[in-house]
């Protein structure tokens, strides 16, 4: 993200002392406090949350601040070292920023990371212990450290001569994931709230899911069998028919085997209706964001719900018969959306589903 001006958001010092992955989650914040037009003088700070979702943390910091003590000895070290690089601090920065004393907690659960942070956040507010909470997430990995990981274990595409069309999730050409960094933040409210207030309420949360495969350090279940539970159980909480979901943001990395048992999942979870669903992934466009990677996509469900425009699953040229639904390819689409599901997937067989409704009051 090479046009990211940290200093937009913070003031320079401060900008100094934060790891990136953290002034992406600060910069997000601010973004979110300002289109939610959220005065947090009117509310309860001990009723104000964060739950914040990354896979690495402060990966920039640890990896310059190593370099800093073999090339520099220990006394070179930064005193912030610490503070900067733990993976909670982003959250814990948010709420020094805001003055959010309620729970605030940080998840990291791979690239399922920020999709169980915002269903623990929807908890926290249906169990009464917030009435506002800031969720999200929040990565900057983009280290050769990373890259030489993920390319050792083949997770990476290798189309470099056509770097704009390496991200192709579901297509049958894809070989594997593009990293990309970034972050979002969303304001989750009790209902209640947000209507007297008069917020903007681009959708209601009405289902979350999680589940474990129990079966692989980085390989989905067979026909991705924790994913079809994760979103059997958000339809479950939610009280919905498979039959009444209209879209899927999909965990859609773009490796062969992940595209490939989500797509299984969804046939199993929604049988016939499968092939009535709208099934697209962000990704494509986006770069895999690891543990921001759910907020992002969240954040693009909820538009989709809000404006009725099905985000497209760009680079889809080539059908694969094993992946025979509806990408929405190369194009968005326009068409109403009632509810729509977002799923999260992460190494270590975390699987977190979110299901969102249209807002009618």
């Amino acid at each position: 993200m090479d046009d990211f001006r940290p200093e937009e958001f913070l003031e320079r010092k401060e900008a100094r002392r934060l790891d990136r992955y953290c002034q992406f989650a600060l910069a997000a914040l601010e973004l979110a406090l300002r289109d939610a037009r959220l005065s947090l003088e009117e509310l309860d700070p001990e009723r104000v949350g964060v739950v914040f979702g990354t896979g690495f943390g402060g990966l920039e910091t640890l990896v310059h601040q190593h370099r800093t003590l073999l090339e520099r000895g220990p006394d070179k070290v930064s005193p912030f070292f610490v503070p900067m690089m733990i993976a909670n601090m982003a959250a814990g920065h948010a709420a020094m920023r805001t003055g959010a004393r309620g729970p605030n907690e940080t998840i990291i659960t791979a690239c399922a990371s920020s999709n169980h942070a915002a269903g623990e956040a929807f908890r926290l507010i249906q169990r009464g212990e917030a009435d506002v909470v800031f969720t999200g997430g929040s990565e900057a990995a983009l280290e050769r450290l990373a890259f030489a990981g993920f390319c050792a274990m083949k997770a990476l595409s290798t189309r470099n001569e056509e770097p704009e069309k390496a991200s192709r999730p579901f297509d049958a050409r894809r070989d594997g994931f593009v990293m990309g960094e970034g972050a979002a933040v969303l304001v989750l409210e009790e209902a209640g709230l947000a209507v007297k207030r008069g917020a903007t309420i681009y959708a209601e949360v009405v289902g979350y899911g999680a589940t474990s495969d129990a079966y692989h350090i980085t390989q989905p279940a067979p026909r991705g069998r924790g994913g079809a539970r994760a979103m059997q159980k958000a339809l479950e909480d939610a009280g919905l028919l498979p039959s009444q979901v209209d879209y899927i943001n999909a965990h859609g990395t773009g490796t062969p085997l992940g595209d490939l048992a989500e797509t299984q999942a969804i046939k199993d979870v929604f049988g016939e209706h499968a092939y009535r669903l709208a099934v697209s992934s962000t990704k494509s466009m986006t770069g895999h964001l690891l543990g921001a990677a759910g907020a992002v996509e969240l954040a693009a469900t909820a538009l989709a719900v809000s404006e009725g425009a099905l985000p497209p699953t760009i680079n889809y040229e080539y059908p694969d018969p094993e992946c025979d639904l509806d990408y929405v390819p190369n194009r968005a689409r326009y068409q109403p959306v009632e509810v729509a599901l977002s799923n999260a997937f992460g190494f270590g067989g975390h699987n977190a589903t979110v299901i969102l409704r249209k807002w009618r009051g």
